[in-house]
């Protein structure tokens, strides 16, 4: 209406340009840039094992600047053994372990499957205890033959005020060793003690200085387990920073205070005790095989293979989905911006118009589903580098 009304411009010209403008106006690109990118995404981590649930948290990774992570499971293989059986007391090897496997035979921790596949491997019966209870971060407590049991790490026995049966070579050969040390007793005392060690995963290290590399500033381990074990793995992995001896609350807490300091923070876990430090986290990722509900149900990405090396491939991921997100958009707002000025000029036409709409709808729908062809050897750019440039 302007150019006729104004200056005197042909109706017939003019209403001819106000159709193309209508035509490139159309926003069709891009309003499908960004959802065919998420949903070509999240097919692509499906089909690499990493369950996403939602888009929100396809962009989460790829801002990570922190990452907290449980060791049980996460840096280590999860899949304990009983290394040695250590009787005090008078108790013997059979006794001790009757008493640990009825307070461990309705658990699923990956300590009590290591207690229970000792006990089947040396043929014994397994009784479970009755009133059986977990004492969060620290063991568990029941009734064997009328008498109370229980079971846990050597804090729970020196909050009961028998950290001192234990002997303090046997302590700390065990944990400098990086295993586990499991105590068992009943009112008396403590009726000795079980080593249960865990095998680092063989990649560990590897992913660990993968994430520093990615542009992970903090990488910390938080663990119920003792100080010295948790600090000789921590050694052979490259953790920045370790935590151990908490319970479920400190490991909020130490999630808080990274949450304060960190843009992006990401916890790992698999446990019910990591479930309420994932949720506090900007996002949390489950070790999905042999995670439990809680942990699974709270996280927001889960890994289905077990395998802690798909992060660093996830961070990754997550950069290439932003960068192409943001390609298309540049690119659908670039054509557009284009034919908008052509058509002030009158140099637009509407063919031209409608290949272009279509065109740039077609080309952003191919470009993002170049993320289909994610690889798990994918990484992404590193931490340094502008995520714009990154080309799936």
């Amino acid at each position: 209406l302007a150019p006729p009304l104004v200056a005197g411009g042909d109706w017939d010209f003019w209403f001819y340009n106000a159709l193309v403008l209508l035509v490139i106006a159309c926003p069709c690109a891009l309003v499908i840039s960004t959802p065919v990118s998420i949903v070509a995404s999240l097919a692509a981590s499906a089909r690499n094992g990493v369950l996403i649930k939602g888009g929100a948290y396809v962009e989460a990774p790829g801002r990570t600047t922190a990452l907290a992570m449980d060791k049980t499971g996460t840096i280590t293989m999860g899949e304990p053994e009983v290394a040695a059986i250590y009787p005090l007391g008078g108790t013997t090897e059979r006794d001790l372990m009757v008493r640990a496997v009825a307070l461990e035979a309705r658990s699923s921790h990956p300590l009590a499957r290591a207690i229970l596949a000792r006990a089947e491997q040396d043929g014994m019966q397994i009784t479970a205890a009755d009133e059986t209870r977990t004492v969060p971060g620290r063991g568990l407590e029941g009734e064997l033959d009328g008498q109370l049991i229980w079971l846990g790490s050597d804090r729970f026995a020196e909050e009961k005020g028998l950290g001192g049966d234990i002997p303090t070579d046997l302590r700390d050969r065990i944990e400098g060793a990086g295993s586990t040390l499991v105590a068992i007793g009943d009112a008396n005392g403590v009726s000795g003690v079980l080593e249960l060690r865990d095998r680092i995963r063989p990649d560990a290290k590897g992913i660990v200085a993968r994430l520093h590399a990615q542009g992970v500033k903090k990488i910390v381990m938080l663990t119920g387990d003792n100080a010295a074990t948790a600090r000789a793995v921590a050694a052979d992995v490259g953790i920045d920073e370790v935590r151990a001896e908490l319970l479920p609350e400190d490991k909020v807490t130490a999630i808080e205070e990274l949450v304060t300091q960190y843009g992006t923070v990401a916890m790992i876990g698999d446990g019910v005790n990591d479930a309420p430090a994932m949720a506090r986290a900007h996002y949390g990722i489950a070790m999905g095989a042999v995670g439990s509900d809680a942990a699974i149900e709270t996280a927001d990405i889960a890994l289905m293979t077990d395998d802690s090396g798909k992060v660093p491939w996830l961070i990754g991921h997550s950069r290439r989905t932003m960068a192409i997100i943001k390609q298309n958009i540049g690119l659908s707002l670039a054509t557009k911006a284009a034919f908008v000025v052509a058509t002030a000029f009158g140099m637009a036409s509407m063919w031209g118009a409608i290949a272009a709409d279509v065109g740039v709808s077609l080309l952003v729908v191919a470009n993002a589903l170049r993320l289909l062809r994610a690889r798990e050897g994918d990484t992404g750019p590193r931490g340094g580098q502008q995520i714009g440039t990154e080309m799936a």
